[in-house]
């Protein structure tokens, strides 16, 4: 019996989500139906290519050898079907696109919007997630992240640097001891992160200017900037955030000024992809014209 493509597709989300559940959700098919698949596939090479353990499905030494083959025939087949679209201007079929919450909710959202609206072939999924996106388990097709990987076969890409300030509701500050120096900030309430789930050096803003004596904590940047608004403390905003919350303002904007950095990451195998290489120039082109746009407002 000759393996099923479609049983190939299957395999790679088993080990991609290392369990029946979660390639089942990515599947849209029950656990049992994707075991199944799983199954035949074995029969029909011959072979065990997983190990149930209390980590998950694990790959077998079988496993790890049809892997690779499995990627290249999956990346075959997006070249087939891009080729048979034709060269048309636009883009269609669906990019998933990974971002830490801060630059999907006020900036990769706005990109993506235009995109889709002169795109209307083209389905974009925005993965928001306060830690970094898995590109191996194929979380994304590309990645926007604040530090570039330093493992892995990545192709990376400078974006742009944005800026970051620390802000305050101004019912806040009225009411508060005044603030004219960076000492005059240990009298003030601070809400940043959740220290043991800051997933990136980059984004411990508060320890790089110890202040990190936290009132409130979230792991996401939407939640701090409302929790500010609400009048609950200072934070450390992007200013490409600031025109969507209009109570906040800058604090000692002259004193401190904070400079991080967008890269987009995608496979190196992806590179030969047409559509991901024009959809990557899109969203980087867009996302520094909107970064520049929105800092200029604030």
């Amino acid at each position: 019996m000759d393996p099923h493509w479609d049983d190939l597709r299957v395999f790679l989300c088993v080990a991609r989500e290392e369990s029946l559940s979660g390639a089942g959700k990515r599947l849209m098919m029950d656990p049992a139906t994707v075991g199944r698949r799983i199954a035949r596939l074995e029969a029909a090479i011959e072979a065990a290519l997983f190990l149930k353990s209390p980590q998950g499905y694990l790959l077998t030494a079988a496993g790890e050898r049809l892997l690779g083959h499995a990627e290249e025939a999956e990346r075959a087949m997006r070249a087939g079907v891009e080729a048979l679209s034709g060269p048309d201007d636009s883009l269609a079929g669906q990019i998933r696109i990974g971002a830490p919450d801060g630059c999907a909710n006020y900036v990769l959202s706005r990109v993506c919007s235009r995109v889709a609206r002169a795109n209307v072939d083209l389905d974009i999924q925005i993965v928001a997630l306060p830690r970094v996106v898995n590109l191996n388990r194929r979380e994304a097709d590309m990645a926007i992240t604040v530090s570039p990987p330093t493992a892995g076969q990545f192709h990376v890409e400078k974006i742009t640097d944005y800026k970051l300030h620390i802000v305050g509701a101004r019912p806040y500050l009225r009411a508060r001891p005044a603030i004219e120096t960076i000492a005059d900030l240990r009298a003030h309430r601070f809400i940043g992160y959740i220290p043991d789930m800051i997933y990136d050096a980059e984004l411990d803003y508060l320890r790089d200017l110890e202040l990190d004596r936290l009132a409130l904590a979230s792991n996401s940047v939407l939640v701090q900037l409302r929790l500010a608004a609400q009048g609950d403390g200072l934070c450390v905003a992007h200013d490409f955030a600031l025109s969507a919350h209009p109570d906040l303002c800058k604090v000692l904007p002259d004193q401190i000024s904070l400079t991080r950095s967008f890269y987009l990451v995608r496979h190196k195998s992806d590179l030969r992809s047409d559509r991901l290489t024009r959809m990557s120039e899109i969203i980087r082109s867009e996302l520094r014209d909107e970064v520049a746009r929105l800092e200029a407002e604030a």
